[in-house]
């Protein structure tokens, strides 16, 4: 997903244009910008579906937790509210929340996310994601609770791997990234 910001909104307006504009995909950054999401293009839009397959492909043996796709944005502790392009809640973390806070937006950080960066079509124009834009999300959900999340760049041949509590390690033309103890056994070739 591609991002272009607009304009400052609370959360209670955040989520009133969401209703009103459902053919729109938006976010909210914690200070309260309303990003737009541009689509993304056809090698973007194939590269995110093979990405949430292998997922939940992994998830359906497991059953360790629930998988989100870039249409499900969850309400962030520091106010924002986000939606990664792949996202995964540990189960006992979903089902902890009431039924009314799984419908809305989860007030619930991902525990594990992708983001791919993609190129978008805005006004005809095919361009590349903003890759500080992408790197500022992932250091919002580290802030947020996230356990471990990858930046994949595929036009860089590179991958960055967010964990709790550790510097970002910068992975140059990986084959195979490995889900550590956040989601065993999960592999993800790249």
């Amino acid at each position: 997903m591609v991002q272009t910001p607009t304009r400052y909104v609370t959360q209670e307006e955040f989520e009133r244009l969401c209703r009103s504009h459902s053919d729109r995909i938006m976010e909210r950054t914690a200070q309260g910008e309303l990003v737009d999401v541009a689509p993304v293009g056809g090698e973007g839009s194939s590269q995110e579906a093979d990405l949430i397959g292998d997922l939940i492909i992994w998830n359906r043996q497991t059953k360790l937790g629930k998988v989100f796709s870039s249409q499900g944005a969850f309400k962030l502790p520091f106010g924002s509210t986000r939606a990664a392009d792949v996202a995964w809640v540990e189960l006992e973390r979903w089902e902890a929340l009431t039924s009314e806070q799984r419908i809305g937006f989860p007030p619930i950080c991902p525990d594990f996310v992708i983001e791919l960066r993609s190129q978008s079509i805005s006004n005809g124009t095919v361009k590349p994601q903003s890759l500080a834009e992408l790197r500022a999300k992932m250091t919002e959900y580290l802030a947020s609770g996230l356990r471990l999340g990858w930046l994949i760049n595929h036009q860089g041949r590179q991958v960055e791997i967010y964990r709790a509590g550790q510097a970002v390690e910068m992975v140059s033309t990986p084959t195979v990234l490995f889900g550590e103890a956040v989601l065993p056994g999960f592999e993800l070739h790249v």
